[in-house]
């Protein structure tokens, strides 16, 4: 399953954020990206670690995401880009290599080095939970409040997305 700006565009309406949504569409279309191609291959390999193997995130997908973020926080950018740039450094400490060049298995005992899998999240808290925060959590969210992620939950109408009139005159499942 691959997830595409569409699906990005849906998660940010899903969310509530619908004004955001068409804010990213306008920035792509002129090219204002706020994301440095590291942190868009940071990000890319994060997600492999975080989603499903059967997930294949984009570039148009997290850039969509991010900038339909910003145009609610701004602060979310900077916030984003720090916790980016401590998964760098950790994976340089401890590998000698880049984050995005890891192994997948590697990647994700970096990724466990920083502490964010203990934290709770704190977009003000320690190093860790601001990984957390910006981060695992909200690349988390980005999947499973679209369609297309929710269905790998048995949600396939998350909250906030127009599923149609058919699921609603269907009768309940004997289940």
């Amino acid at each position: 399953m691959e997830l595409t700006r569409r699906d990005a565009l849906l998660a940010l309406a899903g969310s509530g954020l619908v004004a955001s949504a068409a804010v990213a569409e306008e920035a792509l279309a002129g090219r204002d990206a706020t994301l440095s191609a590291s942190d868009t291959d940071t990000i890319l390999a994060l997600a492999e670690v975080l989603y499903p193997s059967s997930v294949d995130v984009t570039a148009e997908f997290v850039e969509t995401y991010v900038l339909g973020r910003q145009a609610v926080d701004e602060a979310y950018v900077a916030g984003l880009s720090e916790a980016l740039d401590v998964i760098r450094t950790t994976s340089r400490q401890e590998t000698g290599r880049a984050f995005a060049s890891l192994e997948e298995s590697l990647r994700d005992d970096v990724l466990r080095r920083t502490g964010a899998d203990r934290a709770h999240a704190a977009p003000d808290g320690t190093v860790a939970q601001r990984v957390r925060y910006f981060v695992v959590d909200e690349l988390l969210y980005a999947l499973y409040v679209t369609p297309k992620g929710a269905g790998l939950i048995g949600t396939e109408n998350p909250k906030g997305y127009p599923g149609g009139t058919e699921i609603y005159q269907q009768p309940p499942s004997d289940e």
